[in-house]
């Protein structure tokens, strides 16, 4: 998994780090809660664990902020306070799950390979890709505060976009994804829809999220 590890104390860190990538994971340490903040909001990490008390951010504001924006990455809390309103307090802020200090190495890499399973056998209820947002439940689109209205082609196209979001999706992918169709050479329906989804998305704004990379398909990238 790729995990990122938001923990102030410099010993623990770099256990945690050291152990972390020993067991075959991939990791991201950073020692501000700030920090950790602007990295977990890119939600490149399949977990976040993340401790309570941080000197600039404490962990149940970094944690509530995060929510807050749609950022759905599973986050394990470790943290010294331990009686049961603390926990109640993180579970209710969105944690999902909660590891008192001192704790068993071996009993982290449980819980963390039980949290990145759950989260890949619940998808995520809502996608963000830098301003643009999309909620699965009510079928809302925003770019920062503007509410975007789309068909349900066009809806179903940019989700498949942001999921796919900072790679080339091509248009065999496309076609096959929007209409459940094998490829069948050149048309320009993809076109079309992209346009049309591009004119809601893009128009009015200075910087374009949807890319055409000529001869491969199409990018949604945020700068």
């Amino acid at each position: 998994m790729d995990l990122l590890i938001v923990e102030d104390d410099q010993a623990l860190g770099k256990a945690l780090h050291r152990g972390l990538c020993e067991a075959g994971h991939k990791c991201r340490w950073v020692q501000s809660g700030l920090r950790g903040l602007e990295e977990a909001g890119s939600q490149k990490f399949d977990v976040v664990v993340l401790d309570l008390l941080l000197p600039d951010l404490p962990g149940i504001d970094l944690l509530r902020r995060l929510r807050q924006t749609g950022v759905r990455t599973p986050v394990l809390m470790l943290t010294a306070l331990g009686s049961v309103d603390d926990r109640v307090t993180g579970l209710k802020a969105g944690a999902d799950d909660y590891l008192v200090k001192p704790f068993a190495f071996p009993e982290l890499l449980a819980r963390l390979e039980v949290i990145g399973r759950r989260s890949l056998d619940r998808p995520a209820s809502s996608l963000a890709v830098g301003p643009l947002s999309l909620d699965l439940a009510t079928r809302r689109v925003k770019r920062d505060e503007s509410e975007i209205a789309l068909t349900p082609t066009e809806f179903s196209l940019l989700e498949f976009l942001m999921r796919y979001a900072g790679q080339v999706v091509t248009r065999k992918m496309l076609c096959e994804h929007l209409w459940e169709a094998d490829w069948e050479g050149v048309t320009n329906v993809v076109e079309v829809h992209i346009n049309r989804l591009r004119g809601k998305v893009d128009k009015g704004f200075d910087e374009p999220l949807i890319q055409t990379i000529r001869g491969r398909g199409y990018l949604l990238k945020a700068t």
